[in-house]
């Protein structure tokens, strides 16, 4: 990467081009400009065959600088920076801001080029871009411009860190609705990328990134369970959703709000999650929080078909309670919980 800074002080991630990329679109470029003047001359001896011969000099004077000099200027002109050869070889010349180039920028890289390229045969031109630590010739050096790489091969994707075997499918009844994507993008980049932070650095930020998921899905998680692993855990709850409901319609697990009860100490895990009643404001990732749920105590409505222990309530442990208590076909709520929780292996 080149430190290209723009005027606004950011740092562009260019590629400069180097000598073998730059040299075989200097030669399409040469090919066609030469095909050209040679046609052109052909044309001109044939028309000014009845001229003297001081006429005809000037008139192949003319025909060299036209189509040799000021063909590649006009074609850089217009193309800003990208001429044929250089648009086959995946290049384009930019300002050493990054910015396209004008005319008095190609003007001047055509001067040099007639020095550096055209009586040197490209000796001069190869001796400088050797030299420079961004592969310039004298010509981009006076011109203030930089030939860059436009196609780059695309980045390797990272796979999200999969969770504890002990974590996968501890979250299938979580509510997951509420979670904006510019929070699953924030949690799949800092898993991704964790690795290269350092540990403050690393823990600050999964706590942070585990605490505003905790407020968009209304539930704690376990105690004793690591910001790392929880997120990881989460994320793959989703992974596994969709693909349940790519490969097989109609087989997604959803849930709907839950509510936030007391219960269990998530600061055994070293960080405490900070759980937001349903209802209150948003977050910094935008959008809604969960949908209000019962009441936190188990009791589910009275009325017809059986309640159930309040949707989403939380119970013991903090896990959430979504089939904790059932009633019967009499419509009386209530009922015993299940199991409210598990404890992380030693």
């Amino acid at each position: 990467m080149s430190g290209v800074v723009t005027g606004d002080a950011v740092v562009l991630g260019l590629r400069p081009a180097r000598l073998p990329s730059r040299a075989l679109a200097l030669l399409v470029d040469l090919v066609v400009v030469w095909a050209a003047y040679l046609l052109i001359s052909v044309g001109l001896a044939m028309a000014t065959a009845s001229l003297d011969e001081a006429a005809v000099t000037a008139v192949s004077i003319a025909a060299f600088l036209l189509v040799l000099v000021g063909g590649p200027i006009a074609v850089e002109t217009l193309s800003h920076g990208r001429s044929l050869g250089k648009l086959a070889c995946g290049l384009r010349v930019v300002r050493d801001d990054g910015g396209p180039i004008r005319f008095r920028h190609a003007l001047v890289r055509g001067a040099m080029g007639v020095v550096e390229i055209l009586m040197t045969f490209g000796v001069v031109a190869c001796i400088a871009s050797l030299v420079s630590a961004r592969g310039r010739r004298i010509g981009d050096v006076f011109a203030g411009t930089l030939v860059v790489r436009e196609r780059v091969p695309a980045a390797r994707t990272v796979p999200v860190p999969p969770p504890p075997p002990w974590l996968v499918g501890r979250f299938a009844q979580l509510d997951l609705s509420a979670v904006p994507e510019g929070l699953w993008l924030a949690v799949r980049q800092y898993l991704t990328r964790m690795g290269q932070l350092d540990p403050g650095v690393r823990r600050a930020l999964g706590e942070r990134l585990a605490n505003d998921l905790v407020a968009r899905t209304g539930t704690p998680p376990p105690p004793g369970v690591p910001a790392a692993d929880f997120l990881a855990a989460v994320v793959h709850e989703r992974q596994a959703r969709d693909a349940r409901r790519a490969f097989a319609p109609g087989g997604g697990v959803g849930a709907g709000g839950r509510g936030v009860a007391s219960g269990g100490d998530p600061a055994a895990g070293g960080w405490r999650p900070v759980v937001a009643v349903p209802g209150g404001g948003g977050t910094p990732y935008g959008g809604a929080r969960p949908g209000g749920g019962g009441p936190a105590d188990g009791s589910g409505p009275a009325d017809g078909g059986g309640g159930s222990a309040g949707a989403g309530a939380v119970v013991g442990g903090g896990v959430p309670a979504a089939d904790a208590g059932t009633a019967g076909a009499d419509g009386e709520g209530g009922g015993a919980a299940r199991a409210t929780g598990f404890a992380p292996p030693a």
